[in-house]
């Protein structure tokens, strides 16, 4: 199979959807893998070391796609390569459709059979989401904390605290991958952390697991009991390729101390504020009702090196799967696949995707070409 790897050109998106160690395997196993050129070096692999491995870099984006029927990304397609795609590609990327309309029709109209990365369950887990919210997870502590210093407009709070006077409090929502990690890294800084969560058996084993964490269940009425006396909100909530609850309103929003910080890490699927929208690492931060927002669409992108191998430890057996078999053989062997089918053959697959935007939902095992 032609396999290629374009450079991504989402702003402030340094990672690459492949490393040299796995375009080298794809290679020995017989694939043709075309990179674009300096497609790795924000993650610091170089063209040498992509050329050492067997892949064939080209110039353009434009010839990635042209010489490729299988593209792996790590963002969502951007207009000018929505463009580039057909009804001969298989897309392999992060895709977040339920946050974004535009993109879903433009997709969709292109025929090509799109695999969203956050929407493969294995188990009830989400293996190819994971590394990354484990990265968004913790970095929302370190950023958020960050931004409570006062030259950053915050309340001008040390998280941690110190002797005789009491550490910060942060409210994590949401108790799953990335809830637990932002957790972990705020008790680590010494800050007060409550994890607010609707699973019980999620909370028991949080509370056994995380000494000195609090566990409360997750509704508006605790929420807004919480607001006023909180420092640092970590918006960590998750619902499968389908958009993410607004839990926080605007008037909810105006109970917190000015100078108050929220972190959404669930800003990919749109957020859980009504007060959300999507920041870059350049300009990460705004001001809504006094409460400065970090809502940064590509966490992870700011440590790009730690999260392109990250990514890749749970993509490449996938892409090799797809790569070795085609696709409808992958799909026998591991039928998890097709519930990361978003879209092919002109037609919108994935149900909460459908239902984020009204749009008519068709069977992927149906409409399957590639």
């Amino acid at each position: 199979m032609n396999i290629g790897v374009p450079k991504e050109i989402k702003n402030q998106e340094h990672r690459v959807s492949m490393i040299p160690a796995s375009a080298k395997d794809l290679v020995k196993r017989g694939h043709t893998v075309y990179v674009e050129k300096n497609a790795g070096i924000g993650a610091s692999y170089s063209d040498e070391q992509y050329i050492a491995c067997g892949a064939i870099i080209l110039d353009t984006a434009k010839e990635i796609f042209a010489k490729s029927t299988f593209i792996i990304k790590v963002k969502e397609p951007q207009p000018s390569e929505v463009a580039m795609l057909t009804d001969q590609h298989i897309l392999f990327t992060y895709l977040h459709l339920a946050a974004d309309r535009n993109l879903t029709e433009s997709l969709v109209a292109t025929g090509c059979t799109a695999i969203a990365y956050e929407t493969i369950e294995v188990n009830g887990r989400l293996p190819l989401l994971e590394p990354m919210s484990e990265i968004a997870g913790r970095m929302s502590a370190i950023v958020g904390s960050y931004h409570l210093a006062k030259h950053n407009n915050g309340r001008g709070t040390l998280l941690g605290g110190v002797p005789g006077v009491a550490p910060g409090r942060v409210v994590v929502i949401g108790g799953g991958t990335a809830g637990v990690k932002a957790a972990r890294v705020a008790k680590g800084i010494g800050a007060d952390v409550t994890i607010l969560e609707v699973d019980f058996d999620r909370m028991r084993f949080l509370d056994i697991t995380m000494d000195g964490t609090h566990t409360v269940y997750s509704s508006e009425a605790n929420i807004i009991e919480l607001l006023p006396k909180v420092d640092l909100v970590i918006g960590a909530v998750l619902i499968p390729g389908a958009a993410a609850p607004k839990l926080i309103t605007r008037d909810m929003l105006k109970l917190m101390q000015p100078g108050s910080v929220f972190v959404d890490i669930a800003v990919d699927q749109g957020g859980c504020a009504e007060t959300t929208h999507a920041t870059t690492h350049e300009n990460p931060t705004y001001i809504e009702e006094n409460v400065v927002h970090y809502c940064v669409a590509n966490m992870p992108g700011a440590y790009s090196r730690t999260a392109t191998q990250a990514l890749n430890n749970v993509t490449h057996n996938w892409t090799t799967l797809i790569a070795e078999n085609g696709l409808a053989s992958a799909i026998n062997k591991r039928p998890e696949l097709i519930n990361g089918i978003n879209c092919t053959n002109g037609q919108l697959t994935y149900e909460a995707v459908a239902d984020a935007h009204q749009i008519p939902l068709a069977s992927a095992t149906d409409n399957l070409t590639n």
